[in-house]
């Protein structure tokens, strides 16, 4: 067996009803918090909830709520901008995974410089870094379980996976009331990503008895809620295990990481707006049945073999009402190539279990039109 070595992040608090304690909580790490949400969520009337619970602790709150999907440094700065203008002692993240993103983004800006490029790997931070707390709105991500920001550079639509131990969230405040406003649409493509969290991390490279504990107990709590939290959108017992899963399948990647599904995705987000959930839907079941000769013995702890796990990818997908195959969703044949070129430089590409390259990267894509 491997040696590995694992370092899990903060604490995580758990329960309906647990956003109640925010402010209790918030108290012990600073005085003056930036809540970092977006303004989708305002009609939710959790912004302000989260606002009026640290005002009633004696907190001096300030708001940054432009967050947006897939948040860029252009963003982040703007973040940066309102903490140092409030002299924020403490980030309070709000939202789905851009929120968690931001934070992070911001966090790195505000207390090292520089860019985000500069943080592009992990532990390139040498300045202490804000204490912050994350809370998940959606059930996909797993970014509250991180370390890790995504910003994506605006020039290139590349995401750069910024990490750091010191930008890990100090608390994870789980709440799956907070996901009952979530409408379809965004459960369909972020509980799709959380499963494909789950899938990939459990076969990577990287993954060790650790990781892998993580993410089978993800799968456990994923699989059989993903389609009753669609078809029964005020479930709380359904909801609750996704957003455990979610949180699951993030500690997974944190202590190992992604594959080729990720790796394909990215591109196809670049070049067609694609989201994230929608891309990895799509990519998902083929990467399956591509990984299954080197680890069908895997594959047959989450399901009956790599077939049979595809086939329920698949059916996951189909559930949720996303497209079918790259074509329905507008994507040219003749770029297929260059996809693959792309997917091949993504990080992720180098931690699938079964080696790929550009000419395996293209029959996926192939396989998907």
């Amino acid at each position: 067996m491997p040696a590995f070595d694992v370092s899990p992040l903060g604490r995580l608090i758990f329960g309906v009803g647990a956003l109640s304690e925010l402010g209790s909580l918030a108290v012990a790490f600073g005085r003056r918090p930036l809540l970092i949400t977006d303004a989708g969520l305002v009609h939710t009337g959790q912004p302000a909830r989260a606002l009026k619970l640290l005002q009633d602790a004696g907190l001096d709150v300030a708001v940054f709520d432009k967050v947006e999907p897939n948040p860029t440094e252009t963003v982040v700065r703007a973040g940066v901008a309102v903490a140092h203008s409030h002299r924020a002692d403490l980030l309070i993240a709000l939202g789905g995974g851009s929120a968690m993103d931001c934070a992070k983004g911001v966090n790195f800006l505000a207390t090292n410089g520089g860019s985000m490029a500069d943080y592009r790997g992990h532990d390139k931070a040498t300045k202490p870094m804000l204490p912050s707390l994350g809370i998940p709105t959606t059930t996909g991500t797993g970014s509250e379980a991180q370390s890790y920001a995504l910003i994506t550079d605006a020039s290139t639509h590349q995401k750069m996976a910024c990490g750091d131990k010191k930008a890990a969230f100090r608390i994870a405040l789980l709440d799956p009331e907070l996901t009952l406003s979530q409408p379809r649409s965004v459960a369909a493509v972020t509980g799709i990503d959380a499963i494909s969290h789950a899938v990939e991390s459990f076969v990577s490279l990287k993954a060790n008895p650790y990781s892998r504990m993580c993410a089978l107990e993800a799968w456990k709590h994923l699989e059989p809620n993903f389609e009753r939290c669609l078809t029964h959108a005020d479930d709380i017992e359904a909801k609750a295990a996704m957003q455990l899963g979610a949180y699951f399948a993030g500690m997974s990647i944190e202590a190992s990481m992604l594959g080729a599904t990720h790796s394909c995705a990215n591109p196809l987000t670049a070049h067609y707006g694609l989201t994230h959930g929608v891309a990895i839907g799509l990519m998902l079941p083929h990467v399956v049945l591509y990984n299954s000769p080197t680890v069908e013995h895997q594959y047959r702890l989450l399901a009956n073999g790599g077939e049979e796990l595809a086939a329920r990818c698949r059916q996951f997908a189909e559930g949720a009402g996303l497209p079918a195959c790259l074509r329905d969703c507008g994507v040219s044949r003749s770029i297929l190539p260059l996809l693959a070129h792309e997917a091949n430089q993504q990080w992720t590409a180098r931690f699938n279990p079964r080696p790929v390259d550009e000419v395996s990267l293209l029959q996926l894509y192939e396989r998907a039109w």
